[in-house]
């Protein structure tokens, strides 16, 4: 069997846990901060998981990571 190519792409965006779920970073961090509150953005720090329907599709989009 041929190795799989790993999605350059993905592998930028997201990482797996220890368990194996996909973690993510969260949206709306990148600008227009000013318009946020501070809960808010405090709430959008740090990493989130992907949705169970997502998980199996972006696992094979990395598969060596």
């Amino acid at each position: 069997m041929p190795k799989i190519k790993t999605n350059r792409g993905a592998a930028k965006r997201f990482r797996k846990s220890a368990s194996g779920r996909v973690k993510r970073g969260n949206a709306f961090t990148s600008h227009i901060l000013t318009h946020k509150t501070r809960k808010n953005k405090r709430n959008l720090r740090g990493t989130s998981m992907v949705s169970d329907v997502d998980q199996k599709n972006i696992s094979r989009l990395i598969p060596y990571k």
